[in-house]
């Protein structure tokens, strides 16, 4: 599939998606976000996608932010709808069968670290800049930025980054728990496809499993240890957990095929 915002390519069972906007610092609107929902649907139902990495082009910006003047005009409804259609996509990356992988390259604001957020995991490079300063616009973060922000980094400091709009940088992100690695600007995506490489040889389906037990335990309609327990029976019926068993008992790699 073709896209006006976005640029793709699979590489060794890594699709990777670029938000292709330099001159808009990757801004997201309302086509983008739309198209960065389809790409990481693709992924999923692409059997030769094992991992994706989703960064922004330039060296300047992962994602600068929303485009305001898309919507410094809404009525309440179409703000509600905005958001809602952030919610969405943003959900399905975190709900994402496949691990997806943020590769932080500069700017992370306002709903570019909340589409970070809502990656599995999350590679800094060392100029990264994060925040989330909607209130600057009169505005609260609209795509799950007032409930992520929390979970990952405790509530009182997220409190803080929401109401004062402050900036923090790559250093700062790594010790709140935001980010897992900082590498230099150079070594971001080797750094990303390093991780993505070792997780691409893990059972498929046991990591689908994994990203929905974790996940359960953010649901409030969810019994969070009744999920385990549902995706760890599920495990003994795959091919992926034969061929898993008798490897270690045969003591070789394992050949995983998502079965």
């Amino acid at each position: 599939m073709n896209f006006e915002n976005l640029l793709t390519s699979i590489t060794d069972g890594i699709l990777t998606i670029t938000i292709n906007r330099p001159d808009k610092l990757n801004a997201l609107n309302r086509k983008t976000i739309q198209e960065i929902g389809q790409a990481v649907q693709l992924g999923n139902s692409d059997k030769t996608v094992r991992v994706i990495i989703l960064t922004g082009s330039g060296a300047k910006a992962f994602v600068a932010g929303a485009d305001i003047s898309e919507f410094n005009s809404f009525t309440e409804e179409e703000g509600k709808s905005l958001s809602q259609q952030g919610h969405d996509v943003f959900n399905s990356i975190e709900n994402s069968s496949k691990l997806v992988i943020a590769a932080i390259n500069g700017f992370a604001l306002g709903g570019g670290c909340e589409l970070a957020m809502a990656c599995h995991l999350r590679i800094a490079s060392s100029n990264a800049k994060f925040g989330q300063p909607e209130v600057k616009l009169g505005l609260i973060p609209g795509y799950g930025g007032t409930q992520r922000l929390p979970m990952l980094i405790g509530r009182t400091k997220a409190l803080e980054f929401l109401m004062t709009a402050d900036m923090f940088g790559a250093d700062d992100a790594l010790k709140f728990g935001l980010v897992n690695y900082v590498t230099s600007p150079e070594e971001l995506m080797a750094k990303c496809n390093e991780i993505a490489i070792k997780i691409s040889k893990q059972a498929p389906l046991a990591i689908a499993g994994i990203i929905k037990s974790v996940n359960a335990l953010y649901d409030k309609n969810k019994n969070n240890f009744m999920t385990e327990v549902e995706e760890f029976g599920k495990c003994f019926i795959t091919e992926d957990f034969t061929e898993g068993t008798n490897a270690f008992l045969e003591k070789r790699s394992a050949n995983f095929k998502g079965h």
